[in-house]
C-alpha cells in the first residue's frame, strides 16, 4: 500500500496559520513525522490561499524537502501553481490531480505529457460526480487512455474512483468498492487511490468506519490511499488487510507494524 500523507493541507486551521506565519518548523515537523510513520509521499496543499497559492505551494515543497527525502504530492487543480512547485521539487512528484473536467484536463495534460510524473486521475467530469460503477468506468477509461496516448506511463497513473458518504446513499460504499475491483481488472498495471474519509461523513465514530472501509477496499485491490499515517490504528488496519489479502510476502509488513507498536490489545 502506497501511503500519501494528507496532513499538510491549508484547509486545516493549524496548517493555514503556519503557512501565513511562514512557520517552517511546524510544517517540517508534520512532514518528518509522516515520513517516519510510513508515508511514501507528502501531500502539500495551499488551495485556500486564493492569489497566493503558487507562492505558498512553492514554500511548502521547499520546507518539506529540507527534512525528508520523500517526494511531494503536489495538490492543486491550478496548473500555474503546480508548475511553480515543480520548478523546485526534487525527484519525481505525484500530481494531485487531473480529472475529465474540460478546463482542468486541458490545462494539466500538457504538464504531464511525456514526463515520469505520477498522477492521480480523478473520476469526475463536467457532468458531476459519478454514482455508479458504470459512470466511474467510463470516466476512468477516457482518463487512462488520454494519459497513455500522451506518453504517461501506465504504472504512474493512480485512478481515484471517488468515495461518497453512505449517510447520503447506502449504495455509495459498494459502488466505490466494485469500481476499484473493476478498474484493477480492466487496466493492467494501473493503480487505484482514494481519500476515504468521505465514506463516514455525517456519522458517529468516523475513524472506526474509515478503518472498516479501508480493509474492504484493500481486499478489492486498492493499492494507495491519501490518509493520516500518524493514525496508528488505521496503519494497523492497512497492515492487517494487506496480509490477509495476500499482498504481504511472509507478512513482513504486518510484523513490522506490530513491532512499531501500531496494534492495541
Amino acid at each position: 500500500m502506497l501511503i500519501i500523507g494528507e496532513l499538510i493541507n491549508s484547509s486545516r486551521k493549524a496548517v493555514a496559520e503556519a503557512i501565513e506565519k511562514q512557520d517552517a518548523e511546524t510544517i517540517q515537523k508534520l512532514a518528518g513525522d509522516q515520513a517516519e510513520a510510513g508515508a511514501d509521499f507528502i501531500d502539500v496543499n495551499a488551495g485556500t490561499f486564493v492569489g497566493k497559492e503558487s507562492q505558498y505551494l512553492k514554500w511548502l515543497v521547499t520546507n518539506v524537502q529540507e527534512v525528508t527525502d520523500r517526494p511531494c504530492a503536489i495538490d492543486s487543480p491550478d496548473p500555474e501553481a503546480i508548475q511553480v512547485a515543480l520548478e523546485i521539487h526534487k525527484g519525481i512528484p505525484l500530481i494531485n490531480s487531473i480529472s475529465l473536467e474540460k478546463e482542468r484536463y486541458d490545462s494539466l495534460l500538457p504538464i504531464l505529457a511525456g514526463t515520469d510524473f505520477k498522477v492521480i486521475a480523478l473520476c469526475m467530469s463536467d457532468a458531476g460526480m459519478p454514482e455508479s460503477v458504470e459512470d466511474r468506468l467510463k470516466i476512468a477509461d477516457q482518463l487512462v487512455n488520454g494519459l497513455i496516448q500522451n506518453n504517461v506511463k501506465t504504472e504512474n497513473i493512480f485512478v481515484d474512483p471517488l468515495v461518497q458518504p453512505v449517510s447520503v446513499n447506502k449504495t455509495f460504499g459498494m459502488e466505490f468498492l466494485n469500481a476499484v475491483e473493476e478498474i484493477m481488472k480492466r487496466f493492467e498495471g494501473i493503480h487505484t487511490v482514494c481519500g476515504l474519509s468521505n465514506i463516514s461523513y455525517g456519522l458517529p465514530a468516523r475513524k472506526f468506519l474509515n478503518r472498516c472501509f479501508m480493509t474492504m477496499a484493500i481486499s478489492r485491490g486498492l493499492d494507495a490511499a491519501i490518509m493520516n499515517p500518524l493514525d496508528q490504528q488505521m496503519m494497523a488496519a492497512v497492515a492487517g488487510a494487506e496480509a490477509l489479502a495476500g499482498k504481504d510476502d511472509f507478512c513482513m509488513n504486518y510484523l513490522k507494524a506490530f513491532r512499531a507498536g501500531n496494534f492495541a490489545d
